[in-house]
């Protein structure tokens, strides 16, 4: 699955449905890159890539984002009543494998319309998308409708963990067990790819490593974990 730079791929894949299952996102994705190819004309180059090793894909925990005071009422896709939110997509960051990786790397032109649209469904927040645009997208060496089609080929490739998006009460686990229950979901992915994340004792994200290319690939201590020996899930919304 190597990132193309090419021609955009939002005309074909937003008349699509954009609500479809993951399982069979992977799939929809890399047919849209197919049938691109067929239709590539000319785009302004994007700008040369920062230097990173790999990147980190961010899944945060909707129900514990969207506890924080003001949340619900800055984020009603994700945090509106009935949402069922469980991991939503933050983002994909270039990441050092020592040392903080790269942001905000250049001018960030806002990002068109097509491709918010086509990616709205998978983040659920305009201002988020504009701002991963800006803070990590243009480190990559990437357009911005390419950079995102990056970010869904990503989290194509995961499956979430039914013990987690099933809950139905808070529940306290290890990070360790929230990795190890990803792992299963995962067997594929090498030892090591996942890392729970957490704030104040709580559950916040999930953050998975890959290549550039992107492949799943084992993360390094630069990625971050939670060091808590127990943290508190909350349950889906």
């Amino acid at each position: 699955m190597n990132i193309k730079r090419g021609r955009p791929l939002i005309r074909w894949l937003s008349m699509a449905r954009l609500r479809m299952p993951f399982a069979g996102l992977l799939a929809f994705v890399l047919c849209g890159a197919l049938l691109a190819q067929f239709h590539r004309r000319s785009a302004a180059p994007p700008a040369a890539a920062a230097r990173f090793d790999y990147y980190v894909l961010s899944l945060a925990w909707a129900p514990e984002i969207c506890a924080q005071p003001g949340a619900a009422a800055n984020n009603p896709r994700e945090c509106g009543p009935g949402s069922n939110s469980a991991f939503v997509v933050h983002g994909l960051c270039p990441e050092l494998n020592s040392g903080r990786g790269p942001e905000s790397c250049g001018p960030a032109k806002k990002v068109a319309t097509a491709v918010v649209n086509f990616i709205l469904p998978y983040m659920l927040n305009t201002g988020l998308i504009q701002e991963e645009w800006a803070t990590h997208g243009t480190c990559t060496g990437l357009t911005p409708s390419d950079y995102f089609t990056a970010v869904l080929q990503a989290r194509a490739t995961v499956q979430l963990p039914v013990q987690l998006t099933s809950l139905q009460e808070k529940a306290n686990e290890t990070p360790s067990q929230i990795e190890a229950q990803f792992a299963a979901s995962n067997p594929s992915f090498p030892e090591g790819a996942f890392r729970a994340l957490c704030r104040n004792g709580a559950f916040t994200e999930v953050r998975v490593c890959f290549s550039k290319e992107p492949k799943p690939q084992s993360c390094t201590a630069s990625t971050g974990e939670c060091n808590e020996p127990s943290i508190v899930i909350r349950p889906p919304l």
